[in-house]
């Protein structure tokens, strides 16, 4: 097992992937760029930890860690727009935005134990 396979925060970007996957998979109506780029802005999450994790220097560590808190930023603004376009709810919205803060201050912690 690799390190950073028994990271919480990269265990809960793994959940968070896969459940926007099973989201974007019931959207109808919705322009396939947009849906592209929330499934990137996601999956990138999980891969820019892991990378990081796979660095030598802490420099490199908290680039790709930087990284992954920027794609958590731009799920934010895509569900959102989702939201604001009436294709999820305010439960779902809320749901997200929870998982999402969590994992903001997470990854945050990984920035900040690079200095």
């Amino acid at each position: 097992m690799f390190d950073f396979e028994k990271f919480d925060v990269y265990i809960k970007a793994k959940l968070f992937t896969k459940d926007i996957s099973n989201l974007l998979s019931g959207l109808k109506n919705v322009h396939p760029r947009l849906i592209d780029q929330l499934q990137r802005a996601a999956l990138s999450i999980p891969l820019n930890i892991a990378e990081g994790a796979g660095r030598y220097s802490k420099a490199d560590k908290k680039n790709f860690y930087v990284i992954a808190r920027g794609s958590v930023f731009e799920c934010v603004a895509i569900i959102d727009i989702l939201f604001d376009m009436g294709q999820i709810d305010g439960v779902k919205k809320t749901g997200f935005y929870n998982r999402l803060e969590e994992l903001s201050k997470m990854i945050s912690g990984l920035i900040n134990s690079q200095r």
